[in-house]
């Protein structure tokens, strides 16, 4: 690591002692060890692909989400709480991203981005993103490819499993990066009356529909427009979360997530399915 990235790592916040391990890492030197949160099946494969491990990297940011209260009957965005969701990630995955360039890393594969809330505060929450950051090797993905970082110059980024990798680059594509949309939304409750109305019956409930309708689709127009922005085909293993976090029944956060890809080349090659027979009991 050059004395010029650990300046870049101190202003981003990475600590001193990360620094140091990631010094000690020397990927690609004689009698350099590697750190990994790989299975060994993921670590094969990755391996297989044409990847060389260099090392466990992470990012962490914790933080204090603000305040900011809905109506009580109508439903909205509460983008105060939004914009800090998604900053607190973005820093964790800075962190780690800057982390994998230290390593002089191609990307960074399995990725887990997790936020556990703390203790110490109701609205105190740590944002942790981990990976492993992998080397190409000349032939990986069957060789002819000589850029695997996206078009921000930074190392991919995917939480694929190692299995999913695998497929993804031998048939012919590349992450580009994990994108992301985030949109926290209050519900508004329901009046007295149409309770009272409801009860007995079947039907559905519109108001809370359209709320959650519309919370998921602001999240998943963000994620797709990261997306665009990297200059993908498309994004795959997108999921869906909602979580409620510490807001109350009314108040919840839904967090899209996936791997924008590209591809390397125009013949993909899709391999053929094959048939797996267990022998477990």
């Amino acid at each position: 690591m050059t004395e010029q990235q650990g300046t870049d790592l101190e202003v981003l916040g990475v600590p001193q002692d990360a620094m140091r391990r990631l010094a000690e890492l020397r990927p690609g030197r004689p009698g350099a060890i590697f750190t990994s949160d790989l299975s060994v099946n993921e670590f094969l494969l990755v391996r297989e692909v044409g990847f060389r491990p260099a090392g466990l990297v992470l990012g962490s940011s914790i933080y204090h989400v603000g305040l900011q209260f809905g109506r009580w009957g109508q439903s909205q965005e509460l983008d105060v709480l939004s914009q800090a969701m998604y900053h607190a990630r973005e820093l964790a995955m800075t962190r780690m991203e800057a982390e994998a360039q230290a390593l002089g890393a191609d990307g960074v594969v399995g990725v887990r981005l997790e936020v556990e809330m703390k203790e110490f505060g109701n609205d105190i929450a740590e944002f942790i993103a981990v990976g492993t950051a992998v080397v190409a090797e000349p032939d990986a993905g069957g060789g002819g490819v000589t850029n695997w970082r996206n078009n921000k110059g930074m190392p991919f980024t995917s939480d694929l499993s190692g299995q999913d990798f695998w497929t993804l680059i031998r048939a012919g594509y590349a992450p580009l990066g994990m994108v992301m949309g985030s949109c926290v939304y209050h519900i508004a409750h329901q009046k007295f009356g149409n309770k009272m109305g409801n009860i007995g019956r079947n039907v559905e409930l519109e108001q809370f529909t359209q709320a959650l309708y519309d919370a998921r689709e602001l999240a998943m127009s963000r994620m797709q427009a990261e997306a665009e922005e990297l200059a993908a085909e498309g994004i795959v293993g997108v999921q869906l979360r909602q979580h409620s976090h510490t807001w109350g029944s009314h108040t919840t956060e839904f967090f899209a997530i996936g791997t924008a890809v590209r591809p390397l080349r125009d013949d993909h090659i899709i391999q053929t399915p094959t048939m797996v027979l267990s022998l477990d009991a």
